[in-house]
């Protein structure tokens, strides 16, 4: 039996060999494709490289099979990250992680389980623990998609082989039921970040509140804090040239 795991992936200024690597890693909806040109635009603004990549279930990787447990972040970041990276011969390679919201999460919680291998990290939008605001958005996306004629359907189809394994992957597990009570991933993160880090969320964020990313520098008091105004949940498609000029400055201070 095959048990291969196929994973979308494009780099992204190859040529830029002794540059440090800027990894991204998308949302709960997100794929390699719905980044757009954002990715390529911060790794020309940082002279970087760049690995932009769909996780399992999403683009045009291989879909999920199962439902996903209430720990898949954490999962993913132990095991599926590690092995995705080393398969590329990235080992010895510290890293620049660019993750929103899920992908977020799990930057850092690679950078928790794996310090020596992240160099520095900005994570937007992030989850560390479920607040009433999540859950309303989760809902209201769920209707979103299942009503007749679904627009938000039809835009996930253009960015996913399977949109049901894309959507649904991540929507039912955050609504199961105990999920919105008991994850939380402070634990993982309190007294094991280790690199630099810069949380951004926009003050309109239809997800979460501010209260996510002030959690992040209660844990690792380095932290930087980046509040939009103007911004909701994807800064980097409402203020994109903010993000771009404050990541670029914040990883050209790391050597």
């Amino acid at each position: 039996m095959d048990d291969a795991i196929r994973i979308e992936s494009q780099w992204l200024n190859p040529d830029l060999a002794e540059r440090p690597l800027i990894v991204f890693l998308h949302e709960g909806l997100g794929s390699l494709s719905q980044w757009k040109d954002f990715p390529q635009q911060l790794c020309d603004a940082a002279n970087c490289r760049g690995l932009v990549f769909s996780r399992p279930g999403y683009g045009n990787s291989t879909p999920r099979t199962e439902p996903w447990p209430q720990d898949y972040l954490q999962e993913q970041a132990r095991h599926l990250l590690p092995a995705y990276f080393d398969s590329l011969g990235l080992q010895d390679q510290p890293l620049l992680l660019f993750g929103h919201s899920d992908g977020a999460s799990l930057a850092l919680l690679f950078a928790a389980y794996f310090p020596r291998r992240v160099r520095a990290l900005v994570a937007m939008a992030p989850h560390l623990f479920v607040e009433p605001v999540t859950i309303t958005g989760l809902r209201a996306a769920k209707a979103a998609y299942e009503q007749e004629r679904s627009s938000l359907r039809a835009a996930l189809a253009r960015h996913h082989a399977d949109t049901d394994s894309a959507f649904y992957g991540w929507n039912d597990a955050w609504l199961r039921p105990g999920f919105e009570g008991q994850w939380n991933i402070e634990a993982d993160l309190r007294g094991q970040l280790a690199c630099p880090v810069l949380a951004v969320q926009g003050v309109g964020d239809e997800y979460a509140t501010l209260e996510q990313i002030h959690a992040i520098q209660r844990l690792h008091s380095p932290t930087r804090l980046l509040t939009l105004e103007q911004c909701r949940h994807s800064p980097q498609r409402d203020q994109p040239e903010e993000v771009i000029a404050r990541t670029a400055a914040f990883f050209a201070e790391q050597r």
